[in-house]
């Protein structure tokens, strides 16, 4: 691979918990120290696509540092679709799905040794009713638990941890999933549909034990009930699939319909409540920097 130069680092100051200012002067120290060209473009919330599409032409930007979670990356994959450019995580978010997916470590001095490094993966990319998904995407109670965190004011797994009790008791599980998969039409009673393209989720749990990120497929999981051990099963990495508790699809593109709309979740962000969901696996893929250990 080419040696890196020119380097953006795009920077979500409202992302997770965390302040960004020790991160952003790591990373302008680093920089300094080996001679790598660097722009810092902090998010807005306002044209931020367009604008980092601007940064890239203008300094022909050859590797993006994405500090923020999920939603950031995948705003950045979107700004840098047409450019080819690759990228670097500095997991900054509140749970980082990717980032955990990859085993990015906690050390802010070894995710850049990454960040910047040229071992790299081709991500699959899949587009959930049009909007850009790199790892996870679920319809409910999942989902509905991103929409209460992301209505309340505190950030970080806290926020979601006091956000689970009042969904369990305010969502109204379960649902009814009709899924065209695989010319096939299956319907489903459950708590969760999961859009997997990754393995974990953010909190380490792993959901889809036979993903990989970058095989060209993915997986469709339904969960079917509230079923306490099992879950705490999934959260150390002993999911069986073959218990009952979730049934798995595997495939390249899906439809996804329910009488009652369904929360809807992409990465980590709420999206709507919907009574239908498309998914296909796109052609498009996106280089990230991930450590020499991760397995694929």
């Amino acid at each position: 691979m080419k040696a890196i130069k020119n380097i953006l680092a795009v920077v979500n100051p409202i992302s997770g918990n965390t302040a960004k200012e020790d991160i952003i002067t790591t990373i302008i120290e680093r920089c300094n120290n080996t001679d790598y060209n660097l722009v810092i473009y902090e998010t807005s919330g306002k044209d931020d696509v367009s604008s980092i599409q601007d940064q890239i032409k203008e300094h022909t930007i050859e590797r993006i540092l994405i500090v923020g979670g999920d939603g950031t990356i995948k705003m950045v994959a979107e700004a840098a679709e047409t450019f080819h450019v690759s990228v670097g995580i500095i997991p900054a978010g509140s749970a980082n799905g990717l980032a955990v997916n990859f085993n990015i470590p906690p050390n802010l001095e070894q995710q850049l040794d990454i960040a910047l490094g040229n071992n790299t993966i081709n991500a699959d990319k899949l587009l959930v009713n049009n909007h850009v998904c790199f790892h996870m995407a679920d319809l409910g109670i999942n989902a509905e638990l991103v929409k209460n965190y992301e209505a309340s004011k505190l950030r970080g797994k806290l926020g979601y941890i006091l956000q689970t009790i009042p969904t369990l008791v305010s969502c109204e599980y379960p649902f009814t999933f009709n899924m065209e998969v695989n010319s096939k039409t299956i319907e489903k009673t459950g708590i969760m549909l999961c859009i997997a393209n990754a393995n974990k989720f953010g909190t380490g749990a792993t959901i889809n034990p036979n993903g990989k990120i970058n095989d060209g497929v993915f997986e469709l999981l339904v969960f079917k009930e509230l079923n306490i051990s099992e879950i705490i099963n999934t959260i150390y990495n002993e999911t069986d699939l073959n218990s009952g508790f979730a049934e798995e699809y595997t495939t390249t593109s899906a439809k996804i319909t329910s009488q009652t709309p369904v929360p809807l979740q992409i990465d980590g962000e709420f999206i709507e409540n919907t009574k239908e969901v498309n998914v296909q696996l796109c052609k498009e893929k996106l280089t990230i920097a991930v450590p020499k250990s991760f397995v694929s």
